[in-house]
């Protein structure tokens, strides 16, 4: 065990965390040139496209210095807020931290979150001042940062480049000298953390572990302590860039299990495995369910493909198991799923992944929160869709979820970022300078104002410089309506909203005028309105087409045009009661985008 590091890569998105691993992997032979390809631990074509990780991976390098071999152990880790906790696990399974920082960018909100976690966890960091080849880079400022930050002396920052390839050597020296060996009693009882899984098609699921105590051995019989399911390990083995099989893994090693397990909602992250003979006394701390926070209902545009839309999302849900979807029906939009998503990457991803890995156009409606409704009788229950808003009579009172948001950025956008925020229901809770011109704000505000535009909203009138990350604090109390669109008096399911009251005269305005740019004229008139309960609060009309019915009158006496107008009139009343208004698929797309 002298001669293991596990370690682990934190850095805000798009700081060069991944290009930094492809050289570490190149420098230690652990790939050949000819497999060289950009970012090798990324595999999907998605994470390549944005730039992201989504999915964490783990690869094991030997390296040799000063004539002794060492086995290095890297857990790649997601950098997006909305994957935090599946970093929280990675950071649990290491003794170390590569922190890197681009030296052009400097310190952002994701680095300083991941960096928290990290020293929770005791782990021992080590700097890393990324991008050192670009014209652009300030090193000496944002040593300076960095310096503030972590506590550490200049000269433990070590300048790199995953481009050129400058300082991984000093990297990989850091790694062996500075971070501390596993402890763990390799004759205890097993006592592993799983950190990651991922779905094979022949295989089953496969477990990525972290082995703390003890050695699980093939054909072990172990225990999954939070499912409480029993399995027997098919396979074990270490990760190299494939999966290499071995009769043991020992404590302090990184490895992955084969135990033919079909269901992805098995394998939990952050779970224990112990062995069913003689298992551990007690399990991992930190495990928690992920709980998804924003939800979304996702529909086939063509309703017949609904099962095929199952199937599709049953096969996501074996790579995401932060994915929960359950089926749901619209009257607008016929039979689909309501679905559950960390946030709204997440939701992105998984959207574009339909339509990449299994070729399915889907619309998606607005996304919302959870909420918890409680009713005069003593009774409560959450509210995910506006149809199961219950009876104003009935209703008590309505919680909300909050977030406390940690917002980084320059001094001089102070202003407009706090006008954004407060016009979002927003409280600030404190401001600190971390530098001469970077500020760290605190805001506590609900989770539903940030689901929808405001990421993009903070990087425009902060001209890209801010950077966000939140964490949930729980519910609080909040003045919530129900706003429907009704046509011609019939409500439309689809487009009803959860809304604040004080919002809602607005979004009920901008969603009739809205509509009435896209309905397309009928022979009869289109009354579009906004309600709450019984009380309309915005109404806008679609003006009927008319024949000219008198065309056919030169002259001669004018009762007989009253006839012909009268008649027409009879028509057009005949016409409203029995037509229907079809609402084109561009009109639900717009008001998302509202």
């Amino acid at each position: 065990m002298q001669h293991i590091r596990n370690f682990c890569i934190i850095a805000h998105i798009d700081h060069g965390k991944s290009t930094l691993a492809d050289r570490l992997l190149e420098y230690t032979k652990t790939i050949d040139k000819r497999d060289l390809q950009e970012q090798v631990l990324d595999d999907m074509d998605l994470e390549r496209e944005r730039g992201i990780t989504i999915k964490s991976h783990a690869i094991q390098m030997n390296y040799q210095l000063d004539g002794k071999d060492y086995v290095l152990n890297l857990i790649d880790t997601p950098g997006h807020v909305d994957f935090s906790y599946e970093v929280s696990r990675s950071i649990a399974a290491c003794e170390g931290a590569l922190l890197i920082v681009d030296a052009s960018q400097g310190i952002q909100a994701q680095t300083i979150s991941n960096l928290y976690l990290a020293l929770e966890n005791n782990l021992t960091i080590i700097p890393v001042l990324n991008k050192m080849d670009l014209e652009s880079a300030n090193p000496e400022v944002v040593k300076d940062q960095i310096v503030d930050l972590t506590g550490c002396r200049r000269e433990e920052i070590i300048a790199a480049s995953g481009k050129t390839g400058l300082g991984v050597y000093d990297v990989l020296r850091a790694i062996i000298e500075r971070i501390p060996h596993p402890k763990g009693n390799p004759d205890a009882p097993l006592k592993a953390l799983i950190f990651d899984s991922v779905f094979n098609s022949f295989r089953g699921i496969i477990a990525y572990f972290r082995v703390i105590d003890g050695t699980i051995s093939k054909n072990d019989k172990v225990k999954f302590v939070a499912t409480r399911k029993e399995y027997t390990a098919d396979e074990v083995g270490i990760l190299k860039l494939e999966k290499e099989p071995r009769d043991a893994v020992k404590a302090g090693d990184v490895g992955y299990i084969i135990s033919g397990i079909k269901e992805a909602k098995e394998v939990k992250v952050g779970d224990t495995i112990t062995h069913v003979a003689i298992p551990c006394d007690k399990a991992i701390e930190g495990f928690e369910d992920v709980k998804p926070m924003v939800f979304a209902g996702i529909y086939p545009v063509d309703t017949d493909d609904y099962e095929e839309l199952r199937t599709d999302m049953e096969k996501l849900q074996l790579n995401d198991a932060a994915l929960v979807f359950e089926p749901e029906s619209s009257a607008a939009l016929g039979f689909g799923f309501r679905c559950g998503f960390l946030g709204m990457l997440h939701m992105e991803i998984v959207q574009e992944r339909l339509e990449r890995e299994f070729g399915m156009t889907v619309i998606t409606t607005v996304p919302n929160v959870s909420y918890k409704a409680f009713l005069t009788d003593g009774t409560s229950y959450e509210i995910h869709n506006p149809s199961e808003f219950p009876d104003p009579a009935r209703l008590d009172h309505i919680e909300e979820p909050y977030i406390k948001a940690q917002i980084i950025t320059k001094s001089e956008y102070i202003g407009s970022i706090m006008t954004l925020c407060i016009g979002k229901r927003g409280r600030m809770i404190s401001q600190s300078y971390l530098t001469t011109d970077r500020v760290e704000l605190f805001f506590e505000m609900p989770l539903a104002e940030i689901v929808f535009d405001f990421y993009d909203k903070l990087k425009t009138v902060s001209k890209g410089y801010a950077s966000f990350d939140y964490h949930p604090i729980g519910y609080q109390e909040s003045d919530l309506v129900r706003l429907d669109i009704r046509l011609n008096g019939e409500p439309v399911d689809a487009l009803s909203a959860l809304i604040h009251r004080d919002n809602s005269y607005q979004f009920g305005k901008k969603m009739c005028e809205k509509l009435k740019e896209l309905i397309t004229r009928q022979q009869f008139e289109i009354v579009i309105q906004a309600s709450i309960g019984s009380k309309i609060i915005a109404r806008e009309t679609v003006k009927a087409l008319r024949k000219d019915v008198t065309a056919k009158c030169y002259g001669g006496d004018i009762s007989r045009k009253r006839k012909l107008l009268e008649k027409q009139k009879e028509g057009k009343k005949r016409m409203r009661q029995v037509g229907s208004v079809e609402i084109p698929q561009q009109a639900f797309l717009a008001v998302l985008k509202l």
